[in-house]
């Protein structure tokens, strides 16, 4: 089997990440940055595949920070290198922070308007459907078996029902999927044995 190549087949230019992930930040409104970060980078550029995503995505949900910035980290170091990853770290935070300074002031001056209320909470609703799009669609092409929903329902029942820490979640749900996913050892079918021991 072939493995899956992990970094893309063309090479990208630093310019391009730097100014993909400055729309990226510039642009993804709410929570649902992760929808954006796939529609460009798997749907638009198609830099990464949905395999290659959800494996960042996996990682930048168990390291402490933003997952917007590890995520940003991560994709920029598989598109571009070291330089590819501060790039897009800079790009994905900028707008941000240029924006949140000036929301920040006027929210202080305004954030008490009945119309400024409405309009957050419309703006986190459409956060919420579109982080639930973005994971159905992913996890379509993700979710395989019944090992793998099992691992999904006792991650959500953990974090939700029974209030763990996601730290505590993670190295359960991980430990169980290393062991549903492990390899296995091919046994030979009998009368090759002979054969492979007699080319040692």
């Amino acid at each position: 089997m072939t493995a899956t190549p992990a970094t893309p087949l063309r090479r990208i230019s630093l310019t391009d990440i730097f100014v993909t992930f400055l729309i990226i930040g510039a642009t993804s409104f709410g929570g649902g940055v992760v929808a954006y970060l796939r529609n460009a980078l798997v749907t638009k550029k198609q830099w990464l595949d949905d395999s290659h995503f959800l494996e960042l995505m996996s990682i930048s949900n168990t390291l402490p920070g933003l997952n917007a910035t590890n995520m940003s980290i991560l994709a920029g170091d598989r598109l571009g290198g070291t330089f590819g990853s501060v790039l897009a770290m800079l790009g994905m935070c900028l707008p941000g922070f240029i924006f949140m300074t000036v929301a920040g002031i006027l929210y202080g001056e305004h954030g008490d308007r009945p119309l400024v209320t409405a309009a957050l909470r419309g703006v986190a609703a459409a956060a919420v459907g579109l982080l639930s799009a973005t994971w159905y669609s992913i996890g379509k092409k993700s979710v395989k078996g019944f090992y793998d929903a099992l691992i999904i329902l006792l991650a959500v029942l953990g974090v939700n029902h029974f209030k763990l820490s996601v730290p505590v979640v993670l190295l359960a749900v991980g430990a169980l999927s290393i062991f549903a996913h492990r390899p296995v050892k091919a046994h030979a079918p009998e009368g090759d044995e002979e054969w492979i021991r007699s080319l040692r």
